[in-house]
């Protein structure tokens, strides 16, 4: 839930005119992705966790590409999108670690 924190604290700085734009995206997508992971978790079966995780991983690209856009629309700076992107990659590398720890 980390990565969903810095996100909020780094959209409360984000104009206004962006609340139901990036921001909203933005806010969503890293929501998204500890709650994915605890509903899959609370599944009966390995099958439906990995499903859930893989949709976690969705949504966490679809955060970086915000990031991303964010950064080249000039509504975040180019350290904090570096910095929310590290977060996002290590986050990847736990998913894909579980995944394949859950698929053997």
């Amino acid at each position: 839930m980390s990565l969903a924190e810095a996100v909020y604290r780094l959209t409360k700085q984000f104009p206004k005119d962006e609340l139901f734009g990036l921001t909203s995206q933005m806010r969503r997508a890293s929501v998204s992705i500890p709650a994915n992971i605890a509903e899959g978790y609370g599944r009966e079966s390995t099958g439906a966790y990995v499903q859930f995780l893989r949709i976690a991983q969705g949504s966490l690209k679809e955060l970086e590409t915000h990031a991303l856009l964010a950064n080249r629309v000039g509504i975040m700076s180019e350290l904090d999108a570096a910095n929310l992107l590290s977060l996002a990659e290590s986050i990847g590398k736990m998913l894909r670690a579980l995944i394949r720890s859950l698929e053997k």
